[in-house]
This record gives C-alpha cells, structure tokens and sequence, in this order.
C-alpha cells in the first residue's frame, strides 16, 4: 500500500523534473538549439501542427537555426508562425529554407531570461510539494481506515519527504546550469 503511493508520487515527481526541463529547453541563451521551435505550431492546411513535424530543423552553426520545410508551399506559414511565437526571431527565407539567425543577448535580456527560468523552476517545485501532499494524504486515509499502521505512515511519509527533496534538488541542479548559460557572453 505505502509503496504503490509511493511509487505514483515518485512518477509523478519525475514528470514534473522533465516539465521543467522542457521549460527550460525554449528559454532562449544565446546559442542555437533546435529546442527553441518545439512549441512553435503552423497552420498546416488548416489544422495546427509542430514545426518539428512538418519541416527538418538543425543548427549549423552556434547563432543560426535552418528551418526546412518538407512542403515548400507552406513556407510563408512557417515563417509567420515563428514571428508570433513571441521568440524574437526574425526569420530570412529564400523560397527553399528559412534561416533564424540567433541574437546575442543583451544584459537586460539576459536579467529578464533568469527573472524566467526562476519562475518555471518554482512552479516545478510547486508541483512536487503537491504531490508530495497528495501522497501524505492517501497515506494518512489508508490509516484512518486501518488499512496501514502509524509505523507504515510515519515511514512512508519520511520516504516521501526523501522524494520531494531529491527531485526538488534536480530541479535546483538544471535552474543552477541554466542561469549560467543564460549569463555566459
């Protein structure tokens, strides 16, 4: 019983890490990553599909992103979609390819980048300490129906105050290596 909760709130932790981590992967610092368009969507014949889904994207070199769209008609889309994904880039396209050239960033920029990062990392935490109350709360109903032990409780809610700080910690870990991309010049 203790261990079903507490391997439910340990996957449920893990997601919320990778969710982070996705977060962090659009925050844009300075260098090319083929990451920055995941959440870019085109109007793709009237139905909104991923970037990534309709068009080869790579990152020739450290400031540039190639955006090539496998159905060259839809390339104008592509190139509007980008520009009102509130990424500040400016797309150059030549009827074959679209080239984002990345922007250095600035020190305002970069202040506002972690001002960002921050927050996503603590709404990470946020919903690791939920489902750490969650897990304490099935915990505590499986003992009032006595169906485990004040023991198996008190254990199982030191386990899951183990979960919350090792996850909480990863999270710390990613925020710490993102804020010093983001500051790198």
């Amino acid at each position: 019983m203790v261990e079903e909760v507490l391997q439910e709130a340990e996957r449920k932790m893990r997601k919320a890490v990778e969710a982070t981590r996705e977060e962090f992967a659009v925050v844009r610092t300075g260098k090319a990553s083929t990451s920055l368009l995941n959440r870019v969507t085109v109007d793709y014949y009237g139905t909104p599909t991923p970037l990534n889904q309709i068009s080869s994207i790579s990152a020739p070199e450290p400031s540039l992103l190639l955006v090539s769209p496998y159905d060259k008609s839809v390339i104008k889309e592509v190139e509007r979609a980008i520009l009102q994904s509130d990424l500040g880039l400016n797309p150059v396209s030549d009827g074959q390819v679209i080239r984002l050239p990345i922007p250095r960033l600035n020190e305002e920029r970069r202040r506002e980048m972690i001002k960002l990062v921050r927050a996503r990392a603590e709404e990470g935490r946020v919903a690791i300490r939920n489902v750490r109350r969650e897990g304490i709360e099935d915990l505590r109903a499986f003992e009032k129906e006595s169906e485990i032990t004040k023991d198996d409780l008190h254990r199982g809610q030191e386990e899951m105050q183990k979960l919350t700080d090792r996850f909480i910690k990863e999270i710390d870990e990613m925020l710490k290596v993102k804020e010093q991309e983001l500051m790198e010049v």
